[in-house]
């Protein structure tokens, strides 16, 4: 019984510092595997059909979506809605895939409202030309889990973002020995889609209330990380009681809490940095180029720390950045206080060439985006930087690979 991640200690170390030297130095590099190609029947003729980078693991990935309903809170963006619902996808180490089909990247419906919704975005994704419902991922809806203990990581997207945009990174932890739980945030991601239809919620498929940066408007921006990190914590809370949730069978044994991780990247990194603060059962997280404060509630005022920015952390702690991000110097008052206050248990990285969208699947669907005329050179540069993905996927893959590994790895 494997009780692990597949990397030893002595390969965290290696794994840490390849990844370092492609990260600050923006060295060379190739990806481990190809990228796999698929399609559907209806898509549409001429669109193109995006691809993920395939998984490094020795084992195949299974996945299953998850509702949850918080009964205990109101959602905080519909007043008309009396509970918290949320979506997860369950992505872990598989015994078997024989006979199985990849589950779509993104859920068919939507698929369809992120689509619509993309193009009116800060990102200026293409309004036409791609069929964002035919990218296939890597993992296998319902495959049987493989036995063994492994380590749980909770994972929490950028603002706006459904969780599918996170599914490369999560399959890839997964195919190494984790099982890694990736949440929507319903009202604040672009597009989530529900099994089924309620008397407070109009169609299976609620959209984001956001327009613009959410970070450019204060009252805004304070409900969309208070919403996610009570959301976090109540996913939390029922992974304690997995038993009782919807999951292949078998799964529910194989999750060993006392080896919880957590990471997001941008308003997700913002949200899981002070959930680790605040909930000791989280033994190490990353956070994926994430504020650690409020914004000013008026032009001219100060920004208010986040309690882990203003007390400091004791568990160790990631902050992995971009060289390229155009609002650096803004989060980096909050990244220096808390590594400051925190001892020697924060470490930061950057990636080099990379901007601020790299840590999600864009990394690899931008730049086939680019080589389609569907989005200019400066649009690449302005979402996830010029670094080649063969030099930017399997370096954040490994960073925070190896990251979870060393420090997950001896927690019983």
């Amino acid at each position: 019984m494997t009780h692990d991640f597949s990397i030893s200690r002595r390969t965290v170390t290696g794994s840490v510092l390849a990844g370092s030297a492609a990260l600050l130095l923006g060295a060379g590099g190739h990806a481990h595997a190809d990228s796999r190609t698929g399609s559907r029947t209806d898509s549409r003729a001429g669109d193109v059909v995006l691809t993920l980078p395939a998984p490094t693991g020795p084992h195949p990935v299974g996945c299953r979506p998850v509702r949850l309903t918080d009964r205990s809170r109101r959602d905080p963006w519909d007043p008309r809605i009396p509970v918290r619902e949320l979506m997860l996808t369950v992505h872990y180490p598989a015994r078997d895939v024989t006979g199985l089909v990849p589950a779509p990247q993104l859920p068919p419906q939507a698929a369809d409202a992120f689509g619509a919704i993309a193009p009116l975005t800060p990102l200026h994704l293409p309004a036409a030309g791609v069929d964002w419902g035919a990218t296939l991922s890597h993992a296998y809806e319902g495959a049987a889990p493989l036995p063994g203990r492994w380590p749980v990581l909770v994972h929490s997207p950028g603002g706006g973002d459904p969780r599918g945009l996170g599914t490369s990174l999560a399959e890839d932890l997964a195919s190494h020995g984790a099982v890694v739980v990736s949440v929507d945030h319903p009202g604040d991601a672009a597009a989530v889609q529900f099994p089924d239809v309620r008397p407070y919620r109009d169609g299976t498929v609620r959209t984001t209330v956001f327009r613009g940066d959410p970070r450019d408007r204060p009252a805004v921006a304070r409900t969309m990380v208070d919403a996610r990190i009570a959301d976090l914590r109540h996913v939390i809370d029922r992974l304690g009681q997995a038993a009782g949730l919807p999951l292949p069978r078998g799964l529910a044994e194989t999750l060993d809490l006392r080896r919880l991780g957590v990471y997001g990247h941008s308003a997700g990194g913002s949200a899981v940095t002070e959930v680790m603060y605040e909930d000791r059962r989280v033994r190490a997280g990353i956070n994926l180029e994430g504020y650690l404060d409020y914004p000013p509630s008026a032009p001219g005022g100060a920004a208010e720390p986040f309690p882990v920015a203003a007390h400091g952390i004791d568990r160790p702690l990631l902050l992995l950045g971009s060289e390229g991000f155009d609002r650096r110097q803004e989060m980096d008052r909050s990244w220096s206080a808390v590594t400051a206050r925190s001892r020697s248990r924060v470490r930061s990285m950057r990636i080099a060439d990379a901007n601020h969208w790299v840590f999600t699947d864009y990394a690899a669907m931008v730049p086939r985006l680019q080589a389609a005329g569907l989005m200019t050179a400066a649009e690449r540069a302005a979402l996830i930087g010029t670094v080649d993905p063969a030099v930017a996927v399997p370096a954040v893959r490994r960073a925070i690979r190896g990251f979870f590994a060393r420090h997950l790895a001896g927690a019983r």
